[in-house]
């Protein structure tokens, strides 16, 4: 079930600095997933326990690539990000050992 409802981890700068001072960590969850099911889903497969969880929903965007056959239109679609705390202390390591 935790599979189905997140999708990927962000890893970025910024989701990274927050990880770092916040103990906040970024996913794309499913669109239809509420908060208690996003925090049930972060605890079962990370086996960290949840202080808050946090959802915005990303609009899509208009994108334009340049090419030889001219100009190309599309849409990157839009996404659910959830902001999810943990309690003092747990982290999470994605990466594993590298």
């Amino acid at each position: 079930m935790a599979k189905h409802i997140l999708i990927k981890p962000i890893i970025s700068e910024k989701s990274e600095l927050l990880s770092e001072k916040l103990n906040q960590y970024s996913f794309v969850v499913d669109s239809s997933a509420n908060k208690l099911e996003i925090k049930k889903a972060v605890e079962a497969m990370y086996s960290v326990s949840v202080n808050a969880v946090n959802t915005i929903i990303m609009p899509s965007k208009a994108k334009n690539r340049n090419t030889r056959s001219g100009l190309l239109k599309g849409r990157k679609s839009a996404y659910k990000k959830a902001m999810v705390t943990l309690s003092d202390g747990e982290t999470i390591d994605f990466f594993g050992e590298l």
